[in-house]
């Protein structure tokens, strides 16, 4: 059972680092489309 326990907790800890990358990344990329002065004003 502990055994169980330790691989299911493995499997989400891959998962959540996975899903972490992708954040991260997702945010470097919206950072960087709002630090880009836009070509036309927004308003």
């Amino acid at each position: 059972a502990e055994l169980d326990e330790l691989r299911q907790l493995r499997k989400e800890n891959a998962e959540l680092r996975r899903a972490n990358e992708i954040l991260k990344a997702a945010s470097v990329f919206f950072a960087q489309e709002i630090d880009r002065p836009r070509t036309r004003p927004s308003r």
